[in-house]
């Protein structure tokens, strides 16, 4: 499916439905908007609850290259956009100076041009690529501190960005642009601005059910019912970090690599490492605890 033939948010639901990532319409309609408009596509919400791979849902459905900036803190422009390759100008040097007859102003040329610049993903983002304008993964920006925020801003708006040795360099084609923020802090308003704004929340159970049915078609369907009403129940726990979708698919793939055919308090405390990431938690969901959440669990699936 090419950028041109989505003409409605069915098209979308279908194009992400094709690459097994089920969304409701509310997300469908605002990716719709984000391909139809040209804007970038701000998704906000819990770690684990599906930002970055509707990302390369989008690019994989379009046939689109995906091209991912990972954020951190210190992230600066430079890092983002390019930087030149030292080693390799200082071994030209090295070999010039070696040479009786040499150039500055050609040599000086040379190493500040293409072919010892390395492209960081701002800067590939802005290139033609085979297939149309890539997909341009900005992810987990909160992680990011203003500075960048605002630079990320400028070039953002004009899809362009400078090199002093070189000059201005524009997308020929804007890329399509997604931010993903797990909102450890809060993103400034103008960048937000600039943007479609989507909270991804996590998945009521029917939904989360339709996932898993989607990632893991091998489990039964009682297996994968048991496993969403706990996972659901141990999200309304007091606990450091709630289990994502992702967790919930890998404890799946867990479990039906054991051979579980039911969940018990036994499998579970001896996997609960697949779904939760904190030894506190862990040590906070065993024996009786387990249980009671596995019996709340299967009380909701039982029919009224």
């Amino acid at each position: 499916m090419s950028q041109t033939t989505i003409a409605s948010i069915d098209d979308v639901q279908a194009l992400l439905a094709s690459q097994n990532y089920v969304c409701g319409r509310p997300l469908a309609t605002v990716g719709f908007l984000a391909l139809k408009l040209g804007r970038p596509l701000f998704l906000e919400g819990e770690a684990g609850t599906g930002k970055t791979e509707i990302a390369k849902a989008i690019a994989t459905g379009l046939g689109r290259r995906l091209i991912r900036l990972q954020c951190y803190e210190g992230l600066d422009a430079s890092s983002a956009v390019y930087e030149w390759n030292f080693a390799a100008q200082m071994v030209a040097i090295r070999t010039a100076e070696a040479s009786a007859a040499t150039d500055r102003a050609a040599l000086k040329d040379e190493l500040f041009g293409p072919d010892y610049l390395i492209e960081r993903p701002l800067l590939q983002a802005m290139r033609p690529q085979p297939g149309g304008a890539p997909v341009l993964l900005i992810d987990e920006i909160d992680r990011t501190d203003e500075p960048f925020e605002a630079f990320l801003l400028e070039a953002l708006s004009d899809f362009q960005v400078t090199i002093p040795e070189l000059g201005t360099i524009t997308a020929p084609e804007p890329p399509i642009v997604i931010l993903t923020s797990n909102r450890t802090r809060e993103v400034h308003d103008a960048l937000k601005r600039r943007c479609l704004y989507h909270w991804v929340d996590y998945p009521d159970f029917a939904r989360e059910i339709e996932i898993l049915r989607a990632r893991v078609p091998q489990a039964a369907d009682s297996l994968s019912r048991e496993i969403v009403a706990f996972v659901q129940r141990l999200r309304g726990e007091d606990l450091f970090k709630k289990p994502g979708v992702a967790e919930t698919i890998d404890w799946a793939k867990c479990l039906l690599a054991l051979d579980v055919i039911s969940l018990s308090p036994e499998v579970i405390a001896d996997t609960l490492g697949a779904i939760l990431k904190y030894q506190d938690d862990i040590a906070r969901i065993q024996g009786s605890e387990a249980k009671k959440i596995l019996d709340e669990a299967r009380k909701s699936l039982a029919p009224t």
